[in-house]
């Protein structure tokens, strides 16, 4: 029996196809993320997980 559950959402380190900044992004946000240097759409929501338009580096936990 498990007492403190493992969560099932992960930060995400993604790459900007635009202007190649990365950043980390939550795996399941509930707003459009924009790059933080160029300010286009990397990643948009879903209702459960979030869509993401540019490429994913990593998967943090």
């Amino acid at each position: 029996m498990e007492l403190v559950p493992t969560p099932k959402s992960k930060f995400v380190r993604v790459k900007c196809n635009k202007c190649k900044n990365e950043q980390i992004i939550f795996g399941k946000a509930a707003n459009e993320i924009k790059c933080l240097v160029c300010n286009t759409t990397i990643a948009s929501p879903t209702g459960g997980k979030t869509k993401i338009k540019t490429k994913v580096l990593e998967l943090l936990e």
